[in-house]
């Protein structure tokens, strides 16, 4: 148990049976009334961001989190198959779990974010960016944009669907923001 006085950023509470990662937070003393903390908290399952506003001195449940690594093996029909880096033991996780499941590649490096308590996980966190091979992608024809942003679909290795500038073809490798699935730029070999 903790009081509103121990908050700082990046402490990890328990909070309406969910676990909260505190963003920001401010104590505020107002001249008339009580103290109270204003705080932003992150969802660290959902990673919805709230405001929330604790009275001074209200006691909290905090979590222990732990971010270990691991390597995507496989998905079959149980889920998806995990190993730890350094123990080699292998997991099954359950695809809500998983921030951008479509962008995962067969050996990719993860973080899965345990309840250390419970010993359970919470979310898997991709890397901030990865790189993919565009498997198919129709050809771009030079005249065909009315701007210089004009995009156009394509499918990479891993089969999502992304959109990409005209002059990425078949074949090549871009680098992709795994946070809202955009292309960020494309990748000389």
């Amino acid at each position: 148990m903790a009081s509103t006085a121990d908050f700082k950023n990046g402490l990890c509470i328990e909070y309406n049976n969910n676990l909260f990662i505190i963003v920001r937070f401010q104590h505020v003393k107002p001249g008339k009334g009580p103290a109270f903390v204003r705080t932003k908290l992150k969802s660290v399952t959902t990673g919805k961001v709230i405001e929330n506003t604790f009275s001074a001195g209200v006691k909290v449940n905090l979590a222990r989190i732990e971010r270990r690594p691991y390597q995507f093996l496989y998905k079959d029909e149980i889920g998806y198959n995990f190993m730890h880096t350094e123990t080699f033991e292998q997991i099954h996780v359950e695809e809500k779990l998983i921030s951008t499941p479509m962008l995962l590649k067969e050996g990719q490096e993860v973080e899965i974010i345990y309840h250390a308590d419970t010993e359970t996980p919470i979310s898997i966190e991709l890397p901030p960016f990865v790189v993919l091979e565009i498997t198919y992608s129709e050809p771009g024809v030079r005249g065909d944009t009315t701007s210089t942003t004009a995009q156009k679909p394509a499918t990479v290795e891993t089969g999502a669907k992304i959109n990409v500038p005209i002059f990425i073809n078949t074949g090549d490798k871009i680098k992709i923001d795994t946070r809202d699935q955009s292309y960020v730029e494309r990748v000389k070999e």
